[in-house]
């Protein structure tokens, strides 16, 4: 076995935009796919099944095999759904895309609660309510694959998405710690950070701008994530209009003091502090 040929994957908010787009180039390589999409707006409202629907009859026109799943993965109950929809249908789960999401941006100012719980629940809980309900199988079978759907927003920053950056953000954190407790079990996790023109990033970006990120520059890349040759885990991958390059955090020498310093201290050597000329990889000190 190679690639994803045989493999089983769920693939959520597959049903438009980058989500087809994985889950139609994962199906013709031969994976075996769980099309999950609830079919709402762009805000998070509404739902519908056709979206699913299309796709997963895409799918097999082109002699594939795929299933469709209309739950919502802001449920726990709806994102263990997804992955007992996988085992049902073809017997086994062996990779995860969390690809769900809504977009409610507003300056933070303006950010109400239920804006902000709104998009954390969908991209950061959708995408642990999902993984967490297929971490058994892949313990247990010792292999998986898990790709999340970050974003520059979560890795830079932008104006009037502090809620989606900050779920974006949290799901950095998310790989880099599963991939620490999956590698014992040859489970790998990677982030993708996908630049891409869909109905999510519509109004965000100029359309000549737009016209060069098609969805389909970001799916090979999480198909080879996903594959049975990636050795690679805990990596953010940012992907969009044929360039493809990895982000990574990096820490400065620093300065080591003596004794506990005076906030003056401190002052006087904060150029050196943060001075990444001779920047090494960041390393966690306590894990």
């Amino acid at each position: 076995m190679s690639g994803v040929e045989g493999r089983v994957v769920a693939v959520t908010g597959a049903g438009n935009g980058l989500g087809r787009e994985y889950a139609l180039l994962l199906a013709a390589h031969g994976a075996r796919i769980v099309v999950n999409d609830l079919g709402g707006a762009r805000d998070g409202t509404g739902a519908a099944s056709t979206a699913a629907d299309a796709v997963v009859e895409e799918i097999r026109a082109a002699g594939g095999e795929a299933v469709a799943n209309h739950d919502n993965v802001a449920d726990e109950a709806g994102g263990a759904r997804v992955v007992a929809d996988a085992v049902e249908a073809f017997g086994r789960i062996d990779g995860v895309v969390a690809n769900a999401g809504i977009l409610r941006d507003g300056a933070f100012h303006k950010m109400g609660e239920a804006d902000w719980d709104a998009v954390l629940k969908v991209h950061l809980y959708g995408s642990f309510h999902v993984v967490r309900e297929a971490w058994p199988h892949f313990r247990e079978q010792r292999h998986g694959r898990v790709v999340v759907a970050t974003s520059t927003s979560g890795i830079y920053g932008n104006f009037g998405q502090a809620n989606y950056g900050a779920a974006k953000g949290g799901l950095i954190g998310l790989v880099r710690t599963l991939a620490i407790e999956g590698g014992r079990y040859g489970i790998l996790a990677n982030a993708i950070a996908p630049m891409a023109a869909t109905r999510m990033t519509a109004d965000i970006a100029p359309a000549e701008v737009l016209e060069k990120l098609g969805p389909a520059h970001v799916a090979p890349v999480v198909a080879h994530l996903l594959g049975d040759e990636c050795t690679d885990s805990g990596s953010v991958i940012v992907a969009g209009g044929g360039q493809v390059h990895r982000v990574a955090q990096f820490q400065s020498k620093g300065v080591t003091f003596a004794d506990v310093p005076t906030p003056e201290q401190v002052t006087d050597r904060w150029a050196e502090i943060t001075d990444l000329s001779g920047a090494v990889p960041g390393v966690n000190p306590v894990g």
